[in-house]
């Protein structure tokens, strides 16, 4: 055989065994991710909580892993499956975390374990009726803060029939239940307790409350000297009468009374100790005056003494302090919120921003507030911690082809875990196109198009246009299942960031109080001329999604314009005055509306997509949770549903059981598969022509 057909075979069969698949809907069941990543105080290793898919129960475990700072292979530390919220000891000896465990089939408040690095078993801390959350080592290693909303009389010992309680509900506040966890029960708030730590546990200690009262707290943080303990608490019996607020309070760490240490016109979180144990730095959005609608976050200074005034560091930096980009890919279960930490020498703190749909870390100088860039990448970091120095950082980074992996910095980037690294090896991705527009006014709109594998220039695709939710919120430089699956199915899929999102500023985020819907639909609509001016798309073959404010503005965008051949709104509002009264929150403060619905009518009718029912020509879907209790279906998908039934118009609603508004999110596995199939098939029915009889009235 001559040389040049042995070669050309050769690289024949090389190209066969290299060629990747396109992604498909159900590779979620394969997804990996990583959490809340905890830098080990000497900074030689990193745990991180470990989430994987159960197909066969449909749902998530979650199990503690470990990797060596330097780079190594992780190390699997326990095997869950419902471990997660772990924290370093002092000495780096001990790892602190919550096990959720399982009774007669139901799952059981987690509690804390401890787990010693050098080998053994995990113990467990507390045995306490609603469990622990929020664990946070004392400076010398022999007691844990947590919080709990256990009571008294949980504690007390009943006979079954006194422990009977009636299941009717005594409803006095105006916010009484909450998306995704239900009702709330009367008298029950979250406190702060410890447990002591013992050094060889033979049993389980009794834990201690610490705060008591009418009053939840959070955030616990010990004072250097462990006399002490910091947290934050909103101290008003029925907040929504009031603009949004918490401040910072200081309670003996043996127990008593709480005393307020600094406020400021807005919410105080994401507490941390300077490490000479005299300042406290936190993030707050001011409210303003008049009050806004949306309210950039900055971080603060504050002295411990008591009689400090705090101080704003990022008064001239316009973007957001503890911001984040959204996508249906950070983890589902494990995940907890980041804080910001100190230089050693307490001259610098660093924190992550969102800005222009990246999230990167940021450090500021105590006292002038200069800010300089630490990490600076077109990616998503969704979580970090930094050893007590400052000076080494774990972090969780994900970008629009990698869902999330554990990274290390210490001057330079490292990638130490690469959790779908043989998933994605067999799978086609690419990265989406990021593109700048002006809209009618002439101001600049940001976003993203995720182009088919294979993009053809010379050939026109099919688009759907995915809208954000929020409506203060953004998307960005982070990892999306839903636009790369729906890519992969041939479409071209425009994600853009309208007026109103957040990353561009105060007032961009801002611009559209009182306006909502409305000229947001008008940015949308200029970035849907954009991507048909570039010759990507057949201005005859496209659709438009969106969930939740997306939702919202999907109803409004097909009661505006019949440029579209289909629509999928998805956990939608329909009628303003409808959700006012239903939502799991309150719309008691002038932010999005002037006032209640009685008393602006105009106002709720004109921004109701509900309003503009008769102009929809456009085949409707509905996505439903039947436990949404952010937009509840009544308010949304179910009316626009009957009105479009009565105008004979296609449309069908696919309701999930027992699924809340993080449906997309964190959903079962398979709700979210099929939700993604019924989006596809809708498209491909009414935009594409095929012949899906699904969606027919048999």
């Amino acid at each position: 055989m001559k040389l040049s057909i042995v070669l050309a075979v050769f690289l024949s069969g090389s190209s066969l065994l290299a060629a990747k698949r396109p992604l498909t809907d159900t590779d979620l069941y394969s997804f990996q991710w990583v959490a809340t990543p905890q830098i080990s105080p000497d900074g030689t290793a990193v745990a991180y909580t470990h989430v994987r898919v159960n197909a066969k129960k449909d749902g998530y475990e979650t199990s503690l892993w470990v990797v060596p700072f330097g780079g190594g292979t992780p190390r699997q530390l326990t095997a869950g499956p419902r471990d997660s919220g772990l924290q370093w000891s002092p000495g780096g000896r001990t790892l602190a975390f919550i096990r959720a465990g399982e009774k007669d089939g139901k799952p059981q408040p987690g509690q804390i374990f401890l787990l010693p690095m050098d080998g053994g078993e995990a113990q467990q801390l507390t045995d306490l009726p609603k469990g622990a959350a929020a664990i946070t080592w004392s400076p010398d290693g022999r007691r844990i803060a947590f919080t709990s909303t256990t009571t008294a009389k949980d504690l007390e010992t009943k006979n079954p029939k006194e422990a009977e309680k009636s299941d009717v509900r005594v409803i006095v506040r105006a916010a009484y239940r909450d998306n995704g966890t239900g009702y709330a029960e009367p008298g029950r708030v979250t406190h702060i307790w410890t447990v002591d730590v013992p050094a060889n546990p033979t049993s389980i200690p009794k834990a201690k409350q610490i705060t008591t009262g009418s009053f939840a707290e959070s955030e616990p943080v010990w004072s250097k000297d462990g006399t002490t303990i910091h947290y934050s608490s909103n101290r008003e019996l029925e907040p929504y009468y009031k603009p949004q607020d918490a401040d910072l309070y200081a309670v003996p760490s043996t127990g008593g009374t709480g005393k307020k240490i600094a406020s400021v016109e807005g919410a105080i979180r994401g507490l941390s100790l300077s490490p000479d144990g005299k300042q406290m730095a936190f993030v707050a959005a001011l409210n303003g005056n008049p009050i806004r609608s949306y309210s950039q976050a900055d971080l603060w200074v504050v002295g411990l003494d008591g009689a400090s005034t705090p101080r704003m560091l990022t008064d001239g930096f316009d973007y957001d302090i503890g911001g984040q980009v959204g996508g249906d890919q950070h983890a589902p279960r494990g995940a907890a919120p980041s804080r910001a930490f100190w230089a050693g020498d307490g001259t610098a703190i660093t924190v992550v921003t969102s800005e222009e749909g990246r999230t990167n870390l940021r450090r500021f100088d105590a006292v002038s507030g200069k800010m300089t860039p630490v990490t600076n990448a077109n990616q998503d970091v969704e979580a970090y911690s930094a050893t007590p120095d400052g000076a080494k950082v774990a972090l969780v980074v994900s970008s629009p082809t990698n869902i999330g992996d554990v990274y290390a910095f210490d001057g330079t980037l490292r990638r130490l875990t690469n959790v779908n690294e043989k998933l994605f090896a067999a799978i086609q991705l690419s990265e989406p196109e990021m593109i700048w527009y002006k809209s009618f006014d002439g101001k600049k709109i940001q976003a993203w198009v995720q182009r088919p594998p294979n993009f053809d220039p010379n050939k026109k695709y099919p688009l759907i246009l995915n809208i954000h939710g929020g409506p203060h919120a953004a998307y960005g430089y982070t990892f999306d299942h839903e636009f790369q699956w729906m890519a992969a199915q041939g479409y071209v899929v425009l994600y853009p960031n309208p007026r109103g999102s957040t990353s561009y500023g105060q007032d961009f985020g801002n611009i559209i109080q009182y306006n909502y819907p409305g000229d947001d639909y008008k940015d949308l609509m200029a970035g849907v001329d954009e991507v048909i001016r570039l010759g990507w798309v057949d201005p005859a073959k496209m659709g438009v999604t969106g969930g939740s404010g997306g939702g919202v503005l999907t109803n409004w965008v097909i009661g505006h314009t019949d440029r579209f051949a289909a629509a999928v709104s998805q956990r939608s509002i329909a009628d303003w005055r409808d959700f006012w009264y239903t939502a799991d929150f309150t719309l008691f403060q002038a932010t999005w509306f002037r006032g209640a619905p009685w008393e602006h009518e105009a106002d709720f009718k004109a921004r109701s997509p509900i309003t503009f029912i008769d102009k929809i020509k456009t085949p409707l879907m509905l996505i439903e949770g039947d436990a949404d209790l952010r937009t509840p279906p009544a308010a949304g998908g179910e009316q626009m549903f009957r009105a479009l039934k009565y105008k004979k118009i296609p449309t069908a609603m696919i309701q999930f059981p027992g699924e809340s508004h993080e449906l997309s999110r964190s959903g079962n596995p398979a709700h979210r598969v099929e939700r993604l199939r019924h989006i596809v098939a809708w498209f491909d029915k009414y935009v594409m022509g095929m012949p899906i009889k699904t969606y027919d009235v048999q």
